[in-house]
Order: structure tokens, then C-alpha cells, then sequence
């Protein structure tokens, strides 16, 4: 059976995208809407907590709440659960950690919703109320440490953490190093550059990536800028001179741009610049509009089916229910995916009632989830030592202008025996 990995590199770089965002500065909620159903007696509750307005910008989080919201739309369609409609309630934290609890509370306390779906915050401050709430947290984003610390939360990448209060084990999480080998074995790459800025999360990220490279056996070209001012030429000229095959990197979505379209102005053409799954979005050519040698070098990894792939009948359907939305990406199909995976625990519950304690028991006991396809294997375990090695299998697309995301073999069977390696998030 394919084991999906930890995802280090989605959860680090996430967290790292909320460090960068720190100098822009928090706020309080702009918006704080809700979205629900035609109300009935009968209907079943859930909320959808996303920073959809945040110091990083209006739309970075919001794709898993956009694909959740499908879902239940076209599940409503269909007569909900059992003939009970699924209503909606919506609150946009603003990315703050004030924002965050005064939603946990709103939903939890006030709205008495009997789960959490594809949570997408960028300062999760009210994961512990939840947890000690004992209402579940279903497919959410592990953009910080919470869904490899607190019962009753459970990412969308699942996990093997005690989950006992304590980030991972004793403090640390784990990652493998697929994607790395992934790259050498399939494509001979043996140089990787890494950028970053002279920014201590930056920075923190950039090792974590050098670590597993090197554990791969690659030679590693370190680029570091300088927040304030960085000159990407110059880091794009050493990376050339230095013959990367690949390029990772530790940048925002401003610094990846300015990084690429530096590449192309230098001449510099690499086998992959490789991204990770929050920016695997229909907005590449709008993105890297100045940078097209770049833009077709562009990869993405992750756990999850491409959302392009409509050979694949759960993409389809994905694809069918969200034709109306102006752009597509990873995180709405995940988002998509965290909705079924409510549905399937609740549906189980029917007979005996739809409450929190019956969807977070079927949570806790259920089989290994896969979104009909669309997931590689969800698990949770509590493991009391974390895994030296593991079997993790990967999902890998790479862009090309007039063809978009292509998928790039089997996530099933593009799959390696690789040393899990430990971090502090």
C-alpha cells in the first residue's frame, strides 16, 4: 500500500510564508461572513475558518475553503447526508491569532458547528480550544505545528505524532527527503541551489532543505539575499556559473518571481525550480508572466492528485463542480477532499446521531483515507518514537505553457524507502 510522507516541505514553507508576512504587520478580521444553506432543523453544521484576508494577501488562503464549498454545494444538490442538508458557516480570522480565536469561538461556542473543515489559518491560536473542545478539525492545512500536536485535529496530510500537547516528539517534527531523491533518480539532477533571504525564518527553512539535499548526496550552492535589498541578478549569475540542476528556494511569491524572471535575464536554465503545493495554481502565466524560460522549468510535489489531471474521474467531478471559479489550484482539490472526508465520517454516524463525538470516534478509528483517489493514503498513528526511514510515495507535476500542470508519472507508485530527518517548526 503507498505510504504518503510527512510533508515537511508543505508544513515548514508554509510556516515560513506566515514569518516572512510578519513585517507587513496583523490585523483583525475585514470580513466576517457566513455562508449557509437554506436553514432547517434538520441541518448539519460545520465551519470553515480561512485567513481569506491576511498580511500576505487576499486569496492566498482561501482555495481549500473554495474546494469545501463545492463540495458541499454539490452534496446538498444531491439530497446532503441521509436527506439532512449540510449548512455552512464561514469565518475569516484575518490571519491573526485574536481573528483565530474569536472564529474558534464564534463556530464552537456560539454556532455549535459539530466539526471544523479544511481549516486554512495563518496563526492557528485557537487549535488548543478546539482540541480541548474535542470538536474535530477535518483535512485541514498544517501551515503551522497544531495537527502534529492536539487530539482531535486531523490534517489533511494526516500524521504519526503523539499528538499529545507537545509539537511531534519531544518538540520536533520529521521529513523525508522523496522529493530529492525523486529528482536524482528520475532526472540525474545532481547540483541543487538554494535561495533564501538573511531572514531567521528564511534562513531556517533554507537549512532544513541543504540538510536533506545533502543526505540525498547532492552538491548544495547556498544563495542568500538580503531582506531589505535583495539583488536577485547576482544570485541568479552564481547559480548559473555554479551549473544547478535544480533550484529551491525560501522565498515569497514576490522573491519566486523576482528570482525567475532574474533567471531568465542571466541566461541561467536549470532542469526544475521546484515549488511545493500552496502555489501548484492556474495563475502561473499571470505569476511568471516575465519570465517564461523559468516558467516552463516550474515543478510541483505533493500528496495529492493534480488538479489538471480530468483523465482521472474524482478530478473530474472536481473539476465539474468548480468550473465557475475563475482560477483552480492544489488547495481547493485538497479542500474538496476535506469536505468528502467529513461526509464519510458522518454518514457513518446517521443511525446514531451526527454529533462531534461520533464524527471525532469514526475520525479516530476509521481506515486509511484516500478521497476516492485524490489522496495518497491518509493515516493516523501515535507513534511513541518517530520512524528512522520510511516508504513515502509522491504526486509530481511540472508546467508547460498551452498544457498547464502536467502530471508526471504515478503518484501511486512514485514511491521511495527514504531517512526521515528531524526539525524544530
Amino acid at each position: 500500500m503507498a505510504r504518503r510522507p510527512f510533508r515537511a516541505a508543505e508544513t515548514a514553507a508554509a510556516a515560513l510564508l506566515l514569518l516572512l508576512s510578519a513585517a507587513c504587520g496583523s490585523r483583525l478580521p475585514e470580513s466576517d461572513f457566513e455562508r449557509t444553506t437554506t436553514p432547517a432543523a434538520t441541518a448539519i453544521r460545520v465551519g470553515i475558518i480561512s485567513s481569506a484576508t491576511s498580511p500576505v494577501g487576499g486569496g492566498a488562503f482561501t482555495g481549500p475553503r473554495d474546494g469545501a464549498l463545492a463540495y458541499f454545494d454539490r452534496l446538498n444538490a444531491r439530497g446532503g447526508i441521509d436527506g439532512r442538508r449540510i449548512e455552512v458557516r464561514l469565518c475569516d480570522d484575518g490571519g491573526s491569532g485574536v481573528g483565530d480565536n474569536t472564529c474558534v469561538h464564534r463556530l464552537l461556542d456560539e454556532d455549535k458547528v459539530v466539526a471544523l473543515v479544511a481549516t486554512t489559518a495563518l496563526d492557528y491560536a485557537g487549535a488548543p480550544r478546539v482540541s480541548h473542545a474535542r470538536v474535530p478539525d477535518i483535512g485541514g492545512q498544517p501551515i503551522g505545528a497544531a495537527y502534529d500536536t492536539w487530539p482531535h485535529l486531523y490534517g489533511i496530510y494526516g500524521s504519526l505524532a503523539p499528538r499529545d500537547g507537545t509539537p511531534g516528539w519531544d518538540g520536533q517534527l520529521y521529513g523525508g527527503t522523496e522529493v530529492y531523491r525523486y529528482f536524482k533518480r528520475e532526472h540525474g539532477a545532481r547540483t541543487a541551489a538554494v535561495v533564501s533571504y538573511n531572514q531567521p525564518a528564511s534562513a531556517a527553512y533554507a537549512r532544513l532543505v541543504e540538510r536533506g539535499l545533502k543526505a540525498e548526496g547532492y552538491r548544495v550552492v547556498s544563495e542568500q539575499l538580503d531582506f531589505a535589498l535583495p539583488n536577485f541578478r547576482a544570485a541568479a549569475a552564481d547559480l548559473k556559473a555554479e551549473g544547478a540542476d535544480l533550484v529551491f528556494d525560501a522565498l515569497d511569491t514576490h522573491g519566486n518571481a523576482q528570482l525567475c524572471r532574474a533567471m531568465d535575464e542571466v541566461g541561467a536554465r536549470v532542469t526544475a525550480k521546484v515549488t511545493n503545493v500552496q502555489n501548484w495554481t492556474s495563475t502561473v502565466p499571470e505569476d511568471y508572466k516575465d519570465s517564461p524560460d523559468c516558467r516552463n522549468a516550474l515543478w510541483a510535489t505533493g500528496s495529492s492528485r493534480n488538479h489538471q489531471d480530468t483523465s482521472d474521474p474524482a478530478v473530474r467531478e472536481f473539476r465539474d463542480a468548480t468550473e465557475s471559479l475563475k482560477t483552480h489550484s492544489q488547495w481547493q482539490l485538497e479542500g474538496w477532499a476535506a469536505a468528502m472526508w467529513f461526509t464519510r465520517a458522518a454518514r457513518s454516524c446517521a443511525d446514531r446521531g451526527i454529533t462531534r463525538a461520533c464524527v471525532d470516534d469514526r475520525m479516530n478509528h476509521g481506515e486509511d483515507f484516500d478521497a476516492d483517489g485524490l489522496l495518497l493514503p491518509v493515516r493516523f498513528e501515535r507513534l511513541a518514537e518517530p520512524p528512522r526511514t520510511r516508504r513515502t510515495c509522491l504526486s509530481v507535476a511540472r508546467w508547460q505553457d498551452g498544457r498547464g500542470w502536467v502530471t508526471q508519472g504515478n503518484m501511486d507508485t512514485t514511491c521511495f524507502d527514504v531517512p526521515q530527518l528531524p526539525y524544530t517548526p
